[in-house]
């Protein structure tokens, strides 16, 4: 198959080519072991295999579905997609600076601010949705440039190719957060990004049963990433065997999954678009948003399964709406098979999240479905 480059869907279904050797099975096994044995010799009996802090070839398998559908160098797993980006923030130098999109994942948000306050760091938050206000950002020199796309909660979507020549000509390296697109939509990398990072607990693995992150690059040899192969051994921020497994098992079934909640996604956000309880939806697909045109371009095969809607009548209304949906679950988290609502403001307080906003984090279920669980919500 060497001459003849495979989808994403192949990629994912086959697990990258995995298979259990020990039984004959087509579905991977798990290596639970947590040391290797060597010979009377007191060689390892596998060579690259010496102590499961940082070997193990469950986790190297689903390391591997993850670098093919990313088109990287090389890809690492981490035990959540904070510990990913801590990894990635752990390489910086003290007093060195770093220009952080503004309005994206509140977590990594306070983080960043925190770990760059004890470090000396100087952090500037800016739109980088906005180019103009990221070149000027870029203007001065930097260490790092980190970009959410599309954002959460705000679904802006940046210029990932211009914010990496913008990031370079100031001497840092751009880091993409993809979580909300995932690389069967956006592939960070090819647009120019040096370090690519997901949430896998997301739609990576799609059943919410596991919590992971993982860090890809596009060069294997670069400082930053030798730094980040050392810190994760180092400090021991690994992936579970049984977790990579299933991380793995979630993944076979990804594009496929995609492809299914950015249709549904868009068929509710068109619908919501027109419904008189609704202020405004923010959802790439949707023709005048303002990122439409650009995230046509960098998305592949769809817009995403996250959307945000303002809620026609403030805080009280959107909560009272939230409250009489059946099928969305009130719940944290996104990417799921299952759809989802969270109250923004009600997380996030005092954030500049208007208080009418409810999240939508679109599943697998029938779009019809879905719809009439909307409308009888919003219903007078």
């Amino acid at each position: 198959m060497s001459d003849h480059p495979m989808k994403p869907a192949t990629i994912a279904a086959q697990a990258a080519g995995a298979a259990n050797a020990a039984d004959a099975g087509v579905v991977p096994g798990i290596s639970m072991t947590t040391t290797y044995a060597r010979g009377p010799d007191n060689a390892l009996l596998s060579p690259r295999n010496v102590y499961a802090r940082d070997h193990n070839d469950t986790v190297r398998q689903a390391e591997e579905v993850l670098r093919q559908l990313e088109g990287a160098a090389a890809s690492l797993l981490f035990p959540s997609g904070m510990a990913a980006i801590a990894a990635l923030f752990r390489t910086l130098p003290n007093g060195g600076r770093v220009v952080a999109q503004s309005g994206i994942y509140w977590g990594a948000t306070v983080w960043m601010r925190e770990f760059c306050a004890r470090r000396g760091i100087t952090l500037d938050e800016v739109d980088a949705a906005d180019a103009d206000v990221l070149a000027a950002a870029c203007g001065t020199p930097a260490d790092l440039v980190w970009i959410e796309v599309p954002s959460n909660p705000w679904l802006k979507v940046a210029d990932i190719a211009r914010a990496a020549e913008l990031a370079h000509g100031a001497g840092a390296i751009l880091a993409v957060d993809g979580t909300a697109a995932t690389p069967v939509l956006t592939r960070a990398l090819d647009l120019g990004a040096d370090i690519s990072m997901h949430s896998g607990t997301k739609a990576i693995n799609g059943h919410t049963d596991v919590v992971a992150g993982v860090l890809s690059c596009r060069d294997a040899q670069s400082p930053v990433w030798e730094a980040i192969l050392a810190d994760r051994h180092d400090a021991g921020a690994i992936l579970g065997p049984m977790e990579a497994w299933l991380l793995m098992r979630g993944m076979r079934t990804l594009p496929l999954r995609l492809e299914r909640m950015c249709a549904n996604a868009l068929a509710i956000a068109r619908h919501l678009e027109a419904h008189e309880g609704v202020e405004a939806v923010l959802y790439p697909g949707l023709t005048d948003h303002p990122g439409h045109a650009l995230a046509a371009r960098q998305m592949c095969g769809g817009f995403g399964y996250l959307m945000s809607v303002l809620v026609r009548g403030g805080r009280d209304r959107a909560l009272e709406v939230n409250g009489r949906l059946r099928l969305f679950h009130r719940a944290t988290s996104l990417g799921g098979v299952e759809s989802l609502v969270e109250h923004r403001a009600t997380i996030e307080p005092d954030t500049g999240i208007p208080e009418n906003l409810l999240r939508l984090s679109i599943g697998i279920e029938d779009a019809g479905d879905l719809i009439a669980d909307l409308d009888r919500a919003l219903a007078p």
